[in-house]
């Protein structure tokens, strides 16, 4: 928009698209903490549980690079209301469901409707603000984005102890109106000039790789991967649709993702690190609180407060990019991120089954700091050369980008864990055999004869071989991370536009 700088309401158009962002955002994790309170309730078995989460995620992953053809097919304020609309009506049937099929479909409604929330807010932030104030609306945006996910453990905790699982979705309701009524009264509708065809082949293709590939994450574990003849059909599929949507996309005349968007240099890497970005976050996210309450024997809502104050460290972050984008090569910026991200999950690998929780509380700060030198750079690079009409469709798959490397981080961190576990319990028990004289030093409790005492020296060695697993994942992630650095390489700052031209930012 041109005229951005010109733009009316634009705090109140922030705050309302704001509200929807941070709505959504929360649901990716806040119902975490409420699965065994929900499983009770619906009478689920372990297994059958994790559908909660994943229909979520499926749907939203499936229904996000839609985002832009339905943006420019029917409006963004149109697209946005119906969004909102249809994601509070799915949260509250979602609270007063009674069995977990219908828990399960609601939630795949709340994934359906939620999924072109977050890459339209994002959009509707760099249309409503000129280019020199972009790098502080990513920073107001990326606040929403990460904050929901890393806060929404803690909330949920205590919604779940203080009143009723059921809140964790109810909570939705008076947000959602409020966001509604926000897009409603303030936000302009985009007006398109042109008709916009939708490639359903490109789409299709596109829907079932990724449904294939999610349904392949999620059931590996529990069907021991590819022993099993459904995960060997689920891997087969996701390599063929998406294979099939690849050529799509090069050949069609007009396909559902436009293949431009792939020669902007900054918006391929941007989104390379984004994939990262999300592995390290959200397997980090996904890995404590089970560590928390299982190992260290942490409540629900402890757990919550001391995994919290990563929250306070990326608002931190956020608020000195916001101060620092302009002024100092954004590049620099990501690189400060990595490092931070870096030392924190250094510190985690010295995680241990006698440590308080200070190291966990500061660990999380820096790598919440961490997060927000990251995040709002990042996506302040990934979108500065890219023209103004992708950015719908590029906020789309740039958000589909981040959700398949969250999806494949859990996952594969998930099993490295469980595997190490395995691994490392059968090296701690080789030496615990009569014959061995050092048993004899074993506590009471534990006893190589008696059943009970064999039970409890097992779960012992079990926990132990769990934390050790746990820290094998910090590290791994850590090298992850390192292995990421290069990437800085291949991006160009955007204090320049790609005619040359200088950009002054300035921000307030």
């Amino acid at each position: 928009m041109a005229e951005s700088a010109s733009v009316p309401n634009r705090g109140f158009i922030t705050m309302a698209v704001m509200a929807a962002t941070v709505m959504n955002s929360l649901d990716s994790t806040i119902a975490n903490v409420a699965l065994p309170h929900i499983q009770g309730s619906v009478s689920a078995s372990a297994d059958q549980i994790t559908w909660v989460l994943t229909s979520y995620i499926v749907a939203a992953a499936i229904m996000t690079p839609l985002t832009g053809w339905l943006s420019g097919r029917f409006g963004r304020k149109r697209l946005m209301m119906v969004s909102i609309v249809g994601f509070t009506i799915a949260s509250g049937l979602c609270g007063i469901a009674t069995s977990l099929g219908e828990i399960v479909g609601f939630r795949l409604l709340q994934g359906i409707f939620g999924a072109a929330l977050v890459p339209m807010s994002q959009a509707v932030l760099l249309d409503i603000n000129p280019p020199e104030r972009h790098g502080q609306a990513m920073a107001v945006w990326g606040a929403g984005a990460v904050l929901g996910p890393i806060l929404g453990p803690a909330l949920g905790g205590w919604l779940t102890d203080n009143m009723s699982w059921r809140w964790v979705f109810l909570i939705n309701l008076p947000v959602g109106v409020l966001a509604f009524i926000g897009i409603s009264a303030f936000l302009h509708e985009q007006k398109n000039e042109t008709s916009v065809r939708l490639d359903g082949f490109g789409f299709a293709m596109l829907a079932l790789g990724i449904g294939s590939l999610q349904l392949m994450l999620d059931r590996g574990q529990q069907l021991d991967w590819f022993s099993s003849l459904e995960i060997w059909i689920e891997a087969t599929a996701a390599v063929t649709f998406l294979y099939l949507f690849v050529v799509q996309m090069a050949t069609a005349k007009h396909p559902f993702v436009d293949a431009t968007l792939f020669k902007d240099r900054n918006f391929v890497f941007g989104s390379l690190f984004g994939f990262f970005l999300g592995v390290l976050l959200f397997s980090t996210l996904s890995l404590l609180p089970p560590m928390l309450e299982n190992l260290m024997g942490y409540p629900v809502v402890t757990t919550g407060l001391v995994t919290a104050p990563r929250g306070i460290g990326t608002f931190i972050g956020m608020f000195l990019v916001g101060r620092l984008v302009g002024k100092v090569d954004p590049r620099l910026l990501v690189l400060i991120g990595l490092v931070l991200s870096g030392w924190s999950l250094w510190r985690m690998s010295g995680f241990s089954l006698g440590m308080d929780e200070s190291l966990v509380i500061w660990s999380g700060v820096i790598q919440g700091l961490g997060t927000g030198f990251v995040f709002v750079p990042l996506t302040t690079m990934a979108f500065a050369t890219l023209d103004s009409r992708f950015r719908g469709e590029g906020a789309a798959i740039y958000t589909l980008i981040r959700n398949i490397g969250s999806s494949i981080g859990i996952s594969t961190m998930q099993v490295v864990m469980i595997r190490n576990t395995e691994i490392v319990h059968s090296r701690l028990v080789e030496n615990l055999r009569p014959d061995n004289p050092l048993t004899a030093l074993l506590p009471g409790r534990f006893s190589l004869s008696e059943a009970s005492g064999i039970a409890a020296l097992n779960a012992e060695v079990t926990r132990q071989a769990q934390m050790v697993a746990y820290v094998d994942v910090f590290w791994l992630l850590l090298v992850i991370t390192i292995l990421s650095l290069p990437l800085l390489l291949f991006m160009r700052s955007p204090a320049r536009n790609k005619g040359g031209e200088s950009i002054s930012v300035h921000l307030d």
